[in-house]
């Protein structure tokens, strides 16, 4: 047993420090990014905003729309192969076909690349990316499919980040514990505060030409902002994502009783639920979502001067503070 002295923030830890800009309005702000990804030489071209692979999220439905601006979605593993062979994906250019790790998994993975020629990105999603078979799945997987782009996670520390990397991943998503739907956290004790796993596993990704998502713990544009500063390429968005007219009301961790009565036997014996079920007010459109969050982000960069996203953290300063926002009315507003 060892103690590791150092304080690990999360995104309510800290603000960003304003600085003097050039910038006279938010309409000078892009949003936009372009990566070539290390392994597979594949692109991304867009706005690094990503749907979680929940599957009250990651919906082609969703695709459809986050496409409209440009954004990304992962798509559930829960679709079946009649799915997607019904579904016109070919103008859904940043869109990614997820799976487990199990045989079939692999599989199914398999039969829907050969029927999506289109499709550019594999994400292979486990709640623990710190297993040796998880690393040796990445693996065979980029020797299958060379040219695919592929996202392993969740992991939230550099050492694990660059192994999968090595491994074959072109991005890693990071974050155990921090979603509005997990309870990893409280049910094992184990998790790292999302705003240092995001700086530390992008340093470690960056350095060997990979990139990370910021996946979880983001509760409003804010959060999402300082994702980018800390070092993000990605950020990816679930419960943020969640109650709109397009998501619906329920929304719960893949890994909570209900989704594991949805789409298995219930839970074994030898486990528990390490997710939530919430029922959410109705939010009206998604699309006003996006807008607040594309607003606040290019705010955001007027506040510090990054006339581009790709600026952000390099015009980031992080300050540690013990209050974020002033609550007194909290609860009691009609609009934000």
């Amino acid at each position: 047993m060892r103690i590791e002295q150092e304080i690990r923030l999360d995104y309510s830890d800290v603000l960003i420090r304003p600085k003097r800009s050039t910038l006279g309005s938010r309409k000078e702000v892009s949003l936009l990014r372009e990566y070539k990804f290390r392994n597979s030489g594949g692109y991304f071209v867009g706005c690094p905003i990503m749907a979680s692979n929940m599957d009250t999220i990651g919906k082609f439905e969703i695709a459809e729309i986050l496409n409209e601006h440009k954004m990304f979605t992962c798509i559930h593993k829960h679709y079946t192969l009649e799915d997607w062979e019904m579904k016109d994906i070919l103008h859904l250019k940043n869109i990614a076909i997820s799976s487990g790790i199990g045989s079939e998994d692999l599989k199914k993975l398999d039969d829907i690349v050969k029927i999506s020629p289109g499709v550019r990105f594999i994400c292979l999603d486990v709640a623990n990316g710190y297993s040796e078979r998880f690393c040796d799945v990445v693996k065979e997987v980029r020797e299958q499919y060379p040219t695919l782009t592929i996202i392993a996670g969740n992991v939230v520390t550099a050492d694990m980040t660059q192994e999968l990397i090595l491994a074959g991943a072109d991005i890693v998503k990071v974050g155990i514990g921090s979603g509005s739907a997990c309870s990893t956290r409280i049910k094992t004790g184990v998790g790292y505060p999302q705003l240092s796993a995001v700086i530390e596993c992008a340093d470690a990704a960056h350095g060997l030409g990979g990139h990370i998502i910021a996946d979880g713990g983001c509760t409003c544009p804010g959060d999402v902002a300082k994702a980018f500063g800390a070092g993000a390429d990605f950020v990816m968005l679930g419960g943020m994502l969640a109650g709109y007219d397009e998501t619906g009301e329920e929304f719960y961790g893949m890994s909570s009783k209900t989704a594991q009565e949805k789409y298995g036997t219930g839970l074994k014996d030898y486990r528990a639920s390490e997710g939530r079920t919430v029922i959410l007010k109705p939010k009206g459109p998604l699309k006003n979502m996006l807008q607040e969050l594309q607003g606040g982000l290019r705010s955001a960069c007027t506040y510090v001067g990054a006339q581009t996203l790709k600026d952000l953290p390099k015009c980031t300063t992080f300050i540690r503070v013990n209050n974020q926002y002033n609550r007194v009315y909290e609860g009691n507003t009609t609009g934000d």
